[in-house]
């Protein structure tokens, strides 16, 4: 009786332990990502022509143009290129 009173008590704390374990890496991992996703992808909807951006290759430069995809930018010497928004780091 006395072996199964234990053995009974070692399980619930196992299960404890593993929905702190959880817990821990949810609140540790998964939702610190999904804000900074989120605080991205507001970022990007919110760039507009004259913005002074960096790629996320490395890329510095100024907004001349945008549609809904992408976004053309100056990069000193009268070169232009395009890139995809999600391409964009962020702000200067």
């Amino acid at each position: 009786m006395v072996l199964l009173q234990a053995q009974g008590g070692n399980g619930m704390f196992s299960i404890i332990m593993m929905v702190g374990m959880i817990a821990v890496f949810y609140f540790f991992m998964i939702r610190p990502q999904q804000k900074k996703s989120q605080d991205q992808k507001k970022m990007v909807e919110e760039l507009k022509e004259g913005d002074e951006i960096v790629t996320f290759g490395g890329l510095h430069g100024k907004i001349v143009s945008k549609d809904e995809t992408t976004v053309t930018i100056s990069a000193g010497g009268g070169a232009r290129l395009t890139f995809e928004k999600t391409s964009i780091a962020r702000k200067k």
